[in-house]
Order: structure tokens, then sequence, then C-alpha cells
């Protein structure tokens, strides 16, 4: 797991510091990297494009990522294997990868 934030260099997660990527093109291998989203909705836009362009194979957009636009052009434009978001979920708002995992990928195919 590698965070992106292009705002801080690390993150503290469960009290413990662990680095950041500036960016999904900082990454080793981005077309070998799946990514979970966790932005508002105009971001997420300009994440789906990079990782469109960077090769990045499947995406999921966590419950609050993701609007009408982002997910025409997840979904319409073929730019992934595998797009997990939208409804579906324990709860109400979308798929969480937290709540959701193994279900969330069987929804695509993916287990």
């Amino acid at each position: 797991m590698t965070p992106i934030n292009p705002a801080a260099p690390t993150i503290s997660l469960a009290g413990q510091e662990h680095p950041t990527a500036p960016s999904l093109s900082a990454l080793t291998s981005p077309s070998a990297t799946s990514v979970s989203i966790i932005t508002p909705p105009k971001v997420t836009l300009e994440v789906l494009r990079e990782a469109h362009r960077l090769g990045v194979p499947s995406v999921w957009m966590q419950p609050g990522s993701f609007d009408d636009e982002v997910l025409r052009f997840a979904r319409e434009q073929d730019a992934f294997r595998s797009v997990v978001a939208g409804e579906g979920g324990a709860g109400s708002e979308g798929w969480c990868v937290l709540v959701d995992g193994e279900k969330g990928l069987g929804s695509v195919g993916k287990l």
C-alpha cells in the first residue's frame, strides 16, 4: 500500500508514519497497481484521468468519491479493466473497501 498525497510526504495511520507518493505517476509501476480512491468527485475525475493515462488497470471508488460524471468516465470510456463503484455494498452510499471488500471484488468478477 502506498498512499498518494500531494500535500504531505507522510501520513499517520494507527500511530505509525507511512511515506506517501505525490501522485500516481510517482509510483514505481502504475500499470501494475490498483487504486482505491477517497477524494471528492471533482478530484476523483482528475485522479481517474491520470490513472487511465498511466495504464492503472483497476479502480475502487469509495462512497462519496463519485458522481454521475465520474462513473460515466470510468465505465463508458473502457478506461479500466475493473471498476468498483456505485450502487451496492452494505450501506446506501456504495461499495466500501473496508466493509465490502470481497463482495465488491466479486461484483466485478475478480473473485
